[in-house]
């Protein structure tokens, strides 16, 4: 039988304990998501879209690694390497939050994975001209469009992508949003292996629906449903 192009995979899933730390970083196509997951095998990236669902912080729990593979990917000026794990599942017990050092670890550097899956380059740095014929007008402040560059100060929330959503404001828009899983519950569980700019979507509704998530249960639910921890 020919071997599969997939990357190189071990034979079984392997359950192992550790810290998983996400950082949402705010890029051309809105928040974003990356994790490192901590674990006694070694330190890896994780770029999987079960995470967009995650508010940032650290979370320590058992992870099921289904595989670990090499990656390597342009950034601005270079390339850079990482080694990732594909996870299979995960028990979270407990979150804390990220100290400014561990935010700004993830500020710089950093692919967007739905560029990636929609196989998008960075934007190269445009080569400044020679001499300008006249002084340039100082450019507007807004975000920057570079999916490298978090524009988000740390400890401010990014803005969700409302917008992406649209016509998401109407029951029409978010019976085609939801589709098999409209009309919603009191709780919801998302399906990540859709495709990660709807699943964006659907995350942006559920907040301005009233919903949060519940990391322990990995459910969506109301948030007057929710009790104190």
């Amino acid at each position: 039988m020919a071997a599969t192009s997939a990357p190189t995979r071990s034979a079984l899933p392997i359950v192992v304990p550790g810290q998983l730390t996400l950082r949402t970083i705010r890029g051309k196509n809105g928040p974003f998501t990356v994790g490192r997951l901590s674990t006694p095998i070694g330190e890896f990236a994780v770029k999987d879209a079960e995470l967009e669902q995650y508010p940032e912080g650290k979370y320590d729990g058992d992870f099921v690694i289904r595989y670990i593979f090499a990656k390597s990917y342009p950034v601005a000026g270079g390339a850079r390497f990482e080694v990732r794990a594909n996870l299979d599942g995960m028990t979270l017990n407990g979150i804390d939050k990220l100290s400014r050092d561990e935010a700004r670890s993830f500020a710089t550097q950093e692919v967007d994975p739905l560029d990636e899956e929609l196989g998008t380059q960075p934007a190269e740095t445009p080569a400044k001209p020679a001499k300008a014929s006249r002084p340039a007008k100082p450019a507007p402040v807004q975000a920057s469009a570079d999916p490298l560059v978090d524009t988000t100060p740390f400890g401010v929330d990014a803005p969700t992508p409302a917008a992406a959503a649209a016509p998401g404001s109407t029951e029409e828009g978010d019976v085609a949003l939801f589709g098999l899983l409209w009309p919603l519950g009191d709780s919801v569980k998302l399906d990540s292996t859709i495709d990660r700019r709807a699943l964006r979507a659907q995350i942006a509704r559920l907040g301005d629906l009233g919903y949060a998530l519940d990391f322990k249960t990995q459910e969506w639910s109301r948030q007057a449903e929710l009790q104190p921890a």
